[in-house]
This record gives structure tokens, C-alpha cells and sequence, in this order.
């Protein structure tokens, strides 16, 4: 019997793994990939940056250890060298890699790094890893095939290796070169928040945030706009949030700063698992869909505030990657938070 057939999968096609996904990228997305991978580690590094391209001198992106503003010459940092080639990595493959790094730490350009890393999506071949695995026998190759892989192709000048040189490629510590598992890549960058725009998959449940004490909140300008439209909805002025709650706006205050929280839930589940802009565009597409009503005449704040809220939970939001995680009560909470933001009023400020 045939499986049954969803129109996700007519729309979408079928399901690429991510270890098949990373080697239809181009060199580029590659570099920015490995690049989001190593954001995921900033409690352990200082500071990570892409260089690639030409002028990098043998570094495509860098994960800093120490400042090196504050140790210009002897800063400690980690080298990620990506070649994005159909095959796993041969030796032919970085012995220019190789030379740039003896030749530009030779010169002083940066220092040396603390481990230096090859990153292919099909990972080393045989002989490669062999090298990789005895330093001495990475070191004499390399001399052995420098005029052929390094001579002329480090910069626009011949580099012989012959003097002063020489004996700094005898004493380099070739142990640090290295590459990575490229598998536990994968699984260490579902901890970015790009990973489900590369490579698809559900939002995980989102964690409920409860709704805090008032007295923390008091300052807010939501809460305040709420004061105020209730204010010009009654002829007994409400002086303090605490009020509130002996009045008969108490169920309605209740509600919007539950659903005010609702839409942290929604952010939060962004933050943690999708790029920040997607929760701003979720945000811009309720206020698209509002501020016709906010613009309406209305006898006074209240009736505005109910009126708005629920003109939110009429909006369809077909496009955004929240659309299967929102409910209505996180449309109204929206409101609340473009109040926050001074996007919209209830009640204009003085």
C-alpha cells in the first residue's frame, strides 16, 4: 500500500537529512555555517570572526580564546580552515593550508594557533588522516612537497624553504593540526538559532513564564496605557495598580497581562530556536493588521483596548514560522507588547 501523502510533503519535497543538506551548500554558506556552529560556544571563546576569501592568510574563521586587542602578540585562539570539496579531504587538499600558517606565523603575522582544524563536509580520506595522525610524518611531507603545493602559491613571491625558515618549520608543533567530526557539528549547531531555517523540523513545546507580582511591573507602559483606558472609561479614578483589582476592570487587567506573558512564551521560543527577527516580523504583522482599528475613533481608551484585542485574534498569520505555535491569547498579548514598544496607545500620553 502506498504511505499516505501530505501536502507538507508536496510543498516541501522530501526530507533531506543534515548531513546531506551541508553538502549541497556553496564554499560561502559553508564558512557561515561552521561560523553559527562556533557562535553556539561563546561562554568558551572571546570572540568569534569569519575572514575567508583572499587576504585571510590561511584563516577562514576564527574562534578567539583571548582579546587579541589585549594580547596583539600572543593572543591564544583556535583556527577552522573550511574546504567545501565533493570528496573527503587529500593531503593535496592543505598542503598550501599547511604553508600559510608555518609562512604567516613565521613572519609574525598572528600566533600560532592552539589547534588548528580542517572542516569538510565529507570529512579526511585515508592517507590524510594518517598524517594528521603523526606529526613527524605531516612535517616531512610537507617539506617534501612544499615547492610543488607552497613555493609559489602562499603569495605573489617565491618562498623557499631555506634558512631561518627552515628551521622554524624543524621545531613547529605539527600536532596541532586536526580535523573535526562533522556529525557532532551537526548536533552541537541545533543549539543556534538557524538551525531549523537550514534544516527544518518542529518547534519544540515552548516553557510557560508566569505571570509575575504587579508591584514588579508597575513602570511598565502597558500596564500604565491600562490604567489610563480604564480611567476614561469610569467616573471613579483609579490611583494606584492596586486598585485595580476591587474594580470592575479586574478580569479584563487580569487577562491582558496573562496574555501579555503569552507573548513572552512566543518570544522566548523564538529567541531559543529561530533567528530573533521572526518574533519582530510576528509583532509587525499584528500591528499591520491593527492599526486600522487603533486609528478608529472610539469614546474612550477601554472600548480601544477591547476593540484592538480583538481585531488581533481575526489576523491570519500564514507565513511566519509561528503560525502553528500562536494561539488568539498570544495575538492579544501582542497588543500589549506594541504598547510596551510605544508602536500603539490606548490612551494618549500627555
Amino acid at each position: 500500500m502506498a504511505e499516505y501523502i501530505t501536502s507538507q510533503q508536496i510543498s516541501n519535497g522530501q526530507y533531506i537529512e543534515p548531513i546531506d543538506r551541508i553538502r549541497l551548500m556553496s564554499a560561502d554558506k559553508w564558512e557561515i555555517f561552521i561560523k553559527e556552529w562556533l557562535d553556539s560556544k561563546k561562554t568558551i571563546f572571546f570572540k568569534i570572526e569569519r575572514y575567508g576569501g583572499a587576504g585571510d592568510m590561511g584563516r577562514d574563521v576564527i574562534a578567539y580564546i583571548t582579546d587579541p586587542k589585549l594580547f596583539p602578540k600572543n593572543y591564544e585562539w583556535e583556527c577552522y580552515q573550511c574546504k567545501h570539496y565533493k570528496n573527503p579531504l587529500m593531503p593535496s587538499n592543505v598542503w598550501v593550508e599547511l604553508g600559510k600558517i608555518i609562512y604567516y606565523t613565521f613572519l609574525k603575522k598572528y600566533p600560532v594557533p592552539n589547534i588548528y582544524y580542517f572542516v569538510s563536509p565529507l570529512g579526511i580520506g585515508s592517507d590524510l588522516a594518517t598524517l594528521l595522525n603523526d606529526k613527524n610524518l605531516l612535517k616531512t611531507q610537507l617539506k617534501n612537497n612544499w615547492n610543488k603545493y607552497c613555493k609559489n602559491k602562499i603569495t605573489t613571491s617565491s618562498i623557499e624553504i631555506t634558512g631561518d625558515l627552515l628551521k622554524y618549520i624543524n621545531r613547529f608543533d605539527f600536532s596541532i593540526f586536526n580535523s573535526l567530526n562533522i556529525e557532532n557539528v551537526i548536533e552541537e549547531h541545533k543549539k543556534t538559532s538557524n538551525h531549523k531555517v537550514l534544516f527544518g523540523g518542529i518547534l519544540p513545546p515552548r516553557e510557560s513564564i508566569e505571570v509575575p507580582d504587579i508591584k514588579n511591573e508597575k513602570q511598565l507602559r502597558y500596564v500604565e496605557q491600562l490604567v489610563k483606558a480604564y480611567n476614561s472609561d469610569s467616573e471613579n479614578i483609579i490611583e494606584k495598580v492596586e486598585d485595580i483589582e476591587d474594580s470592575q476592570y479586574n478580569g479584563h487587567f487580569i487577562r491582558a497581562r496573562k496574555s501579555f506573558y503569552k507573548a513572552e512564551e512566543l518570544r522566548a521560543l523564538t529567541r531559543d530556536n529561530l533567528p530573533e527577527q521572526i518574533f519582530e516580523n510576528f509583532k509587525e504583522d499584528i500591528y499591520d493588521g491593527v492599526i486600522n482599528t487603533v486609528e478608529t475613533k472610539f469614546d474612550n481608551g477601554l472600548m480601544k483596548a477591547r476593540a484592538v484585542e480583538d481585531k488581533s485574534t481575526e489576523i491570519e498569520i500564514d507565513s511566519n514560522p509561528l503560525k502553528d505555535a500562536c494561539r488568539p491569547i498570544d495575538k492579544k498579548g501582542i497588543c500589549h507588547h506594541l504598547i510596551n514598544d510605544k508602536k500603539i496607545s490606548w490612551v494618549e500620553d500627555e
